[in-house]
């Protein structure tokens, strides 16, 4: 897909139907067959739209182009707010052959045109990537890399994450780092390559798997997605949220099935060793912790301020308040690239895994 400056699709109110004319032609080049403009107002308030089409039925009817650009636009216009959506609402105007959408502020100005071939969803989080770790059993691969900026194929791991949250719209993101932090931050800077937010919160020493999270001041966004930095997945994250959305959960746990082989027969007994059962060397399956969560903003506030916590401690304190913490069945690719055979592994899964 080439690249262009969707800038150009915007036009003011007061503009000529020539005006518009010379636009749709500069823009053609890079959008065709979907090229479009936005006409905004003297406030910068999306007040139209204009497309080719547009143009050409309002010249059949006294073919000058001296009119307002006005006399050729659509009022009645498609639009994504990050206060009103659905997970689907991509999909839906996928489905209709529009390409271009703009998402609007509450005042109805333009935040910015999103190209729908780049995104699967669009959702109303934001998101942190733990990213302070010594990588301690990558060594000496770690030694002077942090473990984020270790390579999967062409890309860095973070990248590979950053991309997959840009996929689903999350624009926002914020990356805790300690270790080695300055390449990181150097490496990423403020996400302007990729037309995001990129911020960063510092551990200055360690604060456990989720702690970093209470030297954060406040999310602006009503959930918050937060994983490992380290992991190499598909996971698709609309039907994460909208599981989190029906389960009316207040903590949302991704969860990989790990299945334990016992090579013996298991009897199961009660308090007076009365067998009540007995497999033969059953398959157990248990369900782990993937290191993706999904949570309310308030669920932040029970982060201490420079006190280590791990996730796990967090999610028991949530429990124990009587607050509904849900898990997420993972089906999807999912790598922790914890130690060198994981590395190994991931290298190799790249050339396969659809992501």
């Amino acid at each position: 897909m080439k690249q262009f400056d969707s800038k150009r699709m915007i036009l003011p109110c007061t503009s000529s139907i020539r005006d518009g004319v010379e636009r749709l032609d500069q823009i053609a080049a890079d959008t065709t067959p979907h090229s479009v403009l936005f006409i905004i107002d003297e406030g910068q308030r999306l007040v139209g739209t204009v497309t080719d089409g547009d143009v050409r039925r309002r010249l059949l009817i006294d073919g000058t182009v001296t009119g307002p650009i006005t006399e050729c636009m659509h009022t009645n216009f498609r639009f994504l707010s990050r206060a009103k959506f659905e997970p689907t609402e991509a999909e839906k105007l996928r489905n209709l052959n529009i390409r271009f959408v703009p998402l609007l502020t509450e005042s109805g100005t333009i935040e910015k045109i999103l190209d729908l071939s780049a995104y699967k969803a669009f959702l109303p989080l934001e998101a942190v990537l733990m990213a302070g770790g010594e990588g301690q059993r990558l060594r000496p691969l770690t030694q002077s890399t942090p473990k984020p900026l270790l390579r999967i194929g062409d890309k860095t791991i973070i990248e590979h994450n950053i991309e997959r949250l840009m996929k689903y719209g999350v624009n926002k993101i914020h990356v805790s780092v300690r270790y080695l932090k300055e390449q990181i931050v150097e490496y990423l800077g403020n996400g302007e390559r990729w037309g995001i937010s990129v911020e960063y919160i510092i551990e200055d020493s360690p604060l456990g798997t989720i702690g970093a999270l209470g030297q954060k001041e406040g999310f602006t966004s009503e959930y918050v997605l937060v994983m490992n930095s380290d992991l190499l997945t598909n996971i698709d994250f609309a039907d994460f949220y909208t599981f989190f959305q029906n389960s009316e959960a207040d903590f949302l746990i991704a969860c990989i099935p790990f299945k334990v082989s016992v090579p013996y027969a298991v009897i199961e007994v009660d308090s007076d060793h009365n067998i009540l059962s007995l497999q033969e060397k059953p398959m157990m399956t248990y369900f782990s912790n993937a290191g993706i969560y999904l949570f309310r903003r308030e669920i932040a506030d029970l982060i201490p301020r420079g006190q280590k916590l791990d996730a796990t401690d967090l999610i028991e304190n949530i429990i124990s308040k009587g607050m509904k913490v849900k898990s997420y069945p993972l089906s999807n690719y999912w790598l922790d690239i914890g130690r060198m055979e994981d590395f190994k592994k991931a290298q190799e899964d790249i050339k396969h895994i659809i992501f």
